[in-house]
């Protein structure tokens, strides 16, 4: 018989970050929310935003909550067949950290006080932008409509990184665009 999980994450909460997600002019701001957010809802030890740099082919901690310097700080989250969250571009749930193969810094996590990870893909269309993940002192399990709505918030996510990063190359390129002597802008 299966165990039969309490929801921990339903409309209201889902709407009131949904709609912080889609009004934030600040990205920094909204990853320290939304970080801060999904601790407090799940009551996690910790929970981390990591962006995917394709040519380092390596994941880097963008925002924080509740995991410590020295645990962040780590060493490299190499994207590997390893990291099977990245390639599956699905939720992954790992019950033991600790002893899991999966995990690049298991006695990392054990030093931590961390036990099960739910990692979930920060998608836009098929590219992984990232990883969401949501760190426990205990084996937590987690209800299935709970994790369809954060790959929700996670695909809104995806949405406002492209945006940002969009908008950041527009201004570079009107940056360069006016120091361009006039003359030679005649054609394009």
């Amino acid at each position: 018989m299966a165990i039969k999980v309490e929801r921990k994450f339903y409309l209201k909460e889902f709407k009131a970050i949904s709609k912080a997600i889609s009004s934030y002019e600040d990205l920094n701001l909204l990853f320290t929310h939304i970080v801060e957010g999904l601790c407090r809802t799940f009551m996690l030890k910790g929970c981390c935003i990591m962006l995917f740099d394709e040519r380092e082919k390596q994941l880097f901690p963008v925002r924080t909550h509740g995991l410590s310097d020295e645990y962040v700080n780590k060493g490299p989250v190499l994207v590997d067949k390893k990291y099977s969250a990245f390639f599956k571009k699905e939720p992954v749930y790992i019950e033991d950290m600790q002893t899991s193969p999966y995990i690049h810094y298991p006695q990392a996590a054990k030093k931590e006080g961390i036990k099960s990870l739910l990692s979930i893909p920060i998608m836009c269309g098929d590219n992984v932008l990232g990883m969401l993940r949501m760190y426990t002192a205990d084996v937590q399990r987690y209800n299935d409509e709970d994790i369809d709505s954060i790959c929700v918030l996670a695909l809104q996510l995806a949405v406002v990184i492209e945006k940002k990063g969009l908008e950041n190359f527009l201004e570079d390129v009107k940056a360069a665009m006016s120091s361009i002597p006039p003359h030679l802008l005649k054609g394009l």
